[in-house]
């Protein structure tokens, strides 16, 4: 899934810091001053180009990057990476979604004994989320870098019509406030998500969780079909059937979902915290002083949204050169690197930024709180964690569209559980 990041684009000034020496790991022995960094398109690269004079100046090394977008990322990763190429270094990469197979290939080199090795660096800092979608059969395969979480969008002026003191916290107060948010103003839907079958997938996911489902069990199962899930399928489709806008389309997306909201079309809306620009920044949206944020509602498990790593940095196992690769990765997820990147907008997987009012000051405060409440609880993926990532999103979206187009959830469940287990079995084989 591609999501673009509106958020800030400016970086301050980035103190100088002192390099814990690195672990050891991998093969040097090709070892050069010179560190081939594979990047995405995204604010978080922008704001490193910025601050990457310093590391140069503080290590004596070079830092070649090369910037792509997503498809052109993927594309050269396909490429070099099946190849063994060793020109490659660092790699940013997308836990869930490409994650497991890079790990799976063994193209990512392990990071245990260097995550580890710097007291100041300090791997325990990460949360425990984002931590467990970089790790693989035990070994650390990435850093964090970017985080996500799901949380509630609303409109407070639409709640104090309707006569809502504060936000629904439960998952059945959302429903009852969107209900009456639509029956009491013409126009506008109490509620809008994702509602295409893939796109839809990663924003359902917090709704499965907190009704006690998963998309498989602690064997590897599948349980897209567990009476969790269907009450999940159920409920996400039933809202946005009941409450949602008037002749709601099967295939929006995030773009599609936050129009409609910042449109001033609807009350309530769940998506990534990542994405609240665009509802707050009046060029953006016309609703945007009447925005407010609040945790995910707890369903019958409580609340569960995820908490993921958009983005990760790992090393390329077939570098020679992984030594200095760590040097990179160790400044660039640094404490003050990160607290920079933070104030700039781009929510980070450490917990002392979230903690330091010099990390939250230009975050809206109620989605500064939203935010800590989910990594407290937040489940490490937002999707099946498997390697053919969206033909997996495909089969256990379809009960989704099946529920908002008044097919019945529970048996558009067992089907795709049906298939979903075949998918397992032909990707374990």
């Amino acid at each position: 899934m591609r999501r673009r990041s509106i958020i800030g684009t400016s970086l301050a000034a980035v103190v100088a810091m002192g390099l814990a020496a690195c672990g050891s790991g991998g093969d040097d022995s090709g070892a050069s001053k010179t560190i081939h960094v594979t990047l995405a398109n995204h604010v978080w690269t922008e704001n490193l180009k910025k601050a990457l004079p310093e590391f140069e100046k503080q290590t004596g090394l070079k830092v070649e990057i090369n910037q792509l977008g997503e498809d052109q990322l993927s594309d050269q990763y396909n490429v070099k990476l099946n190849a063994g190429s060793s020109d490659l270094d660092v790699m940013m990469y997308r836990p869930l979604q490409e994650g497991k197979l890079f790990a799976k290939n063994k193209y990512l080199a392990d990071l245990s004994d260097q995550v580890k090795s710097g007291k100041d660096w300090d791997y325990s800092d990460f949360q425990s989320g984002p931590v467990e979608a970089t790790t693989y059969e035990g070994k650390t395969v990435g850093v964090p870098i970017i985080t996500e979480q799901e949380v509630l969008y609303y409109r407070k002026d639409l709640l104090a019509k309707a006569g809502l003191s504060a936000p629904p916290k439960t998952l059945d107060e959302l429903k009852a406030a969107a209900a009456k948010v639509k029956a009491t103003t013409p126009g506008v839907a109490g509620f809008v998500a994702r509602t295409g079958k893939s796109p839809a997938v990663t924003q359902f996911s917090s709704f499965l969780y907190s009704f006690g489902g998963d998309f498989v069990d602690g064997s590897g199962k599948a349980t897209v079909n567990s009476d969790a899930a269907k009450q999940a399928y159920a409920y996400y489709g039933g809202l946005i059937k009941d409450s949602g806008p008037a002749n709601v389309s099967t295939d929006m997306s995030w773009p599609d979902a936050m129009a409609i909201f910042t449109q001033g079309k609807a009350a309530f809306y769940t998506e990534a915290n990542s994405l609240y620009k665009n509802a707050t920044d009046p060029a953006k949206s016309k609703v945007s002083d009447t925005v407010g944020f609040a945790p995910f509602p707890a369903g019958p498990a409580g609340s569960k949204p995820y908490n993921i790593p958009s983005w990760a940095l790992g090393v390329n196992e077939a570098s020679k050169n992984q030594s200095n690769a760590w040097k990179f990765i160790e400044w660039a997820t640094g404490k003050e690197q990160t607290l920079a990147q933070q104030k700039a907008g781009v929510p980070s997987a450490r917990t002392s930024v979230w903690a330091d009012p010099q990390g939250t000051e230009n975050y809206p405060k109620d989605l500064v709180e939203a935010i800590k409440a989910s990594t407290q609880g937040g489940v490490a993926h937002d999707r099946p964690v498997v390697v053919k990532v969206g033909q997996a999103r495909e089969i256990v979206g379809q009960p989704i569209v099946d529920a908002i187009t008044g097919k019945d959830p529970a048996a558009a469940a067992d089907t795709a559980n049906d298939a979903f287990q075949k998918f397992l079995d032909d990707e374990a084989k």
